[in-house]
């Protein structure tokens, strides 16, 4: 007992024994970067600022752009559970100039996709507007996935773009605003405020704010476009004829939602906004609509706008609802009424200023418009905000929570990114359930039943695997292992969504039916094995089938692979990752086999070998069904049928077991089983099954020469 009580707190004490860390990750690698390798023509950076984490670029004395780390300003964790550091040189007009990837621990790029191809992805991020980022919601630009590593390529793309407007507003790059000044005075909307009585109120005191232009007016605007054909197409209603009377309103105050919409209006407006969300009333009348018809095909409201300093909110059909009616005291007619949600996340503050743009449009050929902007300002009045304490400091990096949020932004916009492969296997583990929880009526009809298994394999192989690469590894077990021990988070997990509900699924399989759900069904090489398998065997390709003392004497090879790996893991994590390269996956399943010719040569001869041993991989050398095999003797049930006669004197099922999962004795061993349900097959066949053979037998018997009935066969489970 002594020496295990020292050998555990030996392993506490390296827990909490931590390496001295430079202050800010941009300290510790900006000695070793090179200016050139950021900024063309560069010579060096200058000493990193004391508050901020950014440094200077140099070039021939002057600052030339400014380069910070991605991890100083935002969480980068990727994958593997650890940060990625992106090392970014930004210029003045806050344009990124040059960005290079300095260090990651992403196992599917140590270990599958070459350096330079993500290297190359990041380098061209040169030239991203980070102004046109913060007016579009970081959305401004295309995301270039590249095949495999979509979870490390979003989060690379999220630190850029998210650590860049920090910096940028940080510094005033670009015009874009600085952060808000923590000595001055703020305000938060004051819930106990009270509505005006009445329209005229409303207007007075700034509740409602209007934008009213005539036709006079508007032909005088479209008289300063530079287009000629504006100009000659005015509009040929009287000048007063009323263009647009537009007001609005921000109705998610409560104040102001109780007094113009009424109770029940501000009801179903209170239940469909979530945390964090706010939404105005814009209503109007005259010859323009503000809505347009443009929301009906493309689901965007394209003549409105709402802008507040850097933040732009384009509304879509899915946050916008009509109005049934005004309930203020004197309120007007008007042709539209209609609800926008300000989805939260946006940066929108209702306590500070704000405006609509109109966009308004003039034809100009068949096909062509010419356009010019108005605008509607809105600032709440102080009736409804009340004064709140500045905070302390205001710093450039987020906190801890606004931090927790933007990182459950990224895997929520990945999971909604995703729904349609999410749905697919879904589906595929509901029917795969259904099978198990069903067996016996499942694997009746035995040639029904191979011709769903190859189907549902073969859609395993191309969907799950060369489609979806949501191919589970032994490199997952090491980033789950590695994050218990550096401090564990959900984010890094659902990064993957595919990823996420699978091992879901197989820790849930492992108390039910042990391994077999996964590497028998759901495995995309494990497919891929048995298909090309069958294949040869339509071939004539002949089946080797090893004595049973070599077999048997095989299985430990996979459990000390993952043992081994696991070793090394706990020193490296890194050099297990590559170590780990004994699975094929990544050559067969996530690169389809476009690789250096070794990892694809071990890779063939991997399936070769299947082609004479159905499995090879999977019976001698898989590390992840090593992993997984050790727990499946914790499943609550034995849900395989065995007859008393399995193993004594019957060995049908153990010479077909496709895997010689059975013993010689009729024992079926849980941690190499499948879960092919093949011997289920069996069971119930009545032109293999000795049993059931003889039982028929019995019955015909019986049926020519009246008796008793014949008992049935006696069956273990």
């Amino acid at each position: 007992m002594k020496i295990v009580r020292l050998l555990l707190l030996l392993c506490a004490s390296l827990c909490l024994v931590a390496p001295a860390h430079a202050r800010t990750v941009l300290e510790q690698y900006l000695p070793a970067a090179a200016a050139s390798d950021l900024v063309p023509g560069a010579e060096g950076f200058g000493s990193i600022r004391e508050d901020l984490a950014v440094a200077p670029v140099l070039k021939r004395g002057q600052t030339v752009a400014w380069v910070f780390m991605t991890s100083d300003f935002v969480g980068t964790t990727g994958y593997s559970g650890k940060p990625i550091h992106t090392l970014v040189a930004i210029g003045t007009d806050a344009r990124i100039v040059g960005v290079k990837l300095v260090k990651h621990s992403e196992p599917i790029v140590l270990i599958g996709i070459p350096e330079a191809k993500v290297n190359a992805l990041v380098a061209s991020y040169a030239g991203l507007d980070i102004v046109a980022e913060a007016k579009s919601g970081g959305t401004g630009h295309e995301v270039d996935i590249i095949s495999g590593a979509t979870v490390t390529v979003m989060v690379i793309d999220d630190s850029i773009v998210r650590s860049g407007l920090k910096v940028a507003r940080a510094l005033g790059l670009g015009g874009l605003a600085p952060e808000a000044d923590a000595a001055g005075p703020r305000f938060e909307i004051d819930r106990d405020a009270a509505g005006p009585t009445d329209w005229a109120e409303a207007e007075g005191d700034g509740t409602l704010r209007r934008l009213t232009l005539d036709v006079a007016q508007v032909n005088a605007a479209f008289a300063e476009h530079p287009d000629e054909r504006a100009r000659d197409r005015s509009i040929t209603e009287a000048p007063q004829t009323t263009f647009i009377d537009m007001q609005a309103a921000l109705v998610s105050v409560p104040a102001i939602g109780k007094t113009l919409l009424g109770p029940a209006q501000d009801a179903n407006l209170r239940s469909w906004l979530k945390e964090g969300e706010n939404a105005i009333a814009v209503v109007g009348r005259g010859l323009y609509s503000f809505k347009g018809s443009g929301y009906v095909r493309g689901g965007i409201f394209d003549r409105i706008v709402l802008i507040q300093d850097d933040v732009s909110v384009r509304f879509r059909d899915r946050d916008h609802r009509r109005l049934g009616g005004i309930a203020l005291v004197g309120a007007p007619e008007f042709s539209e009424m209609d609800m926008f949600r300000i989805p939260a996340g946006l940066g929108f503050d209702p306590a500070r200023p704000f405006r609509i743009q109109l966009l308004a449009q003039r034809e100009v050929g068949p096909i062509e418009k010419v356009f010019h902007t108005f605008d509607l300002g809105y600032q709440l009045p102080q009736r409804y905000l009340r004064a709140i304490a500045p905070p302390v400091q205001q710093d450039a990096v987020a906190s801890p929570q606004e931090e927790v949020s933007a990182q459950a932004d990224l895997w929520k916009r990945i999971w909604r990114d995703s729904k349609l492969k999410i749905v697919v296997l879904t589906a595929m583990l509901v029917v795969l359930t259904g099978v198990f929880f069903f067996q016996t009526y499942a694997v009746k009809n035995a040639k029904g039943f191979y011709i769903f298994r190859i189907v549902f394999l073969t859609f395993t192989l191309i969907f799950l695997g060369w489609y979806a690469n949501a191919q589970l590894s032994v490199v997952n077990l090491m980033a789950l292992f590695g994050s218990l021990v550096n401090g564990f988070s959900w984010q890094a997990f659902l990064l993957d969504p595919l990823t996420f509900i699978l091992w879901f699924a197989v820790a849930a399989a492992l108390l039910f039916w042990g391994r077999g759900a996964y590497c028998g069904w759901l495995c995309p090489f494990g497919a891929l094995q048995e298909l090309t398998n069958q294949i040869a065997r339509k071939l004539r390709i002949p089946q080797w089938t090893l004595p049973w003392g070599l077999h048997e004497r095989l299985w430990p090879v996979k459990y000390m692979i993952f043992l081994g790996l696991f070793g090394v893991s706990l020193m490296s994590v890194e050099q297990a990752e590559h170590l780990a390269e004994i699975e094929p996956f990544k050559t067969a399943i996530i690169l389809k086999f476009i690789r250096a010719w070794p990892f694809v040569a071990y890779a063939v001869a991997l399936l070769v070998a299947g082609l004479f041993v159905e499995r090879f991989y999977c019976r001698y050398l898989c590390p992840l069904g090593a992993a997984l095999a050790i727990p499946a003797r914790m499943r609550m049930f034995d849900w395989l049928k065995r007859y008393h006669e399995c193993g004594n004197p019957c060995q049908t099922c153990a010479i077909q077991c496709p895997v010689q999962a059975i013993h010689k004795t009729g024992e079926i061993n849980p941690n190499e089983c499948i879960n092919c349900l093949h011997c289920q097959v069996l069971y119930q066949s009545t032109t293999v099954c000795p049993v059931v053979i003889k039982k028929m037998k019995s019955r015909a018997k019986l049926a020519a020469s009246p008796g008793g009935p014949v008992p049935e066969p006696a069956a273990r489970v």
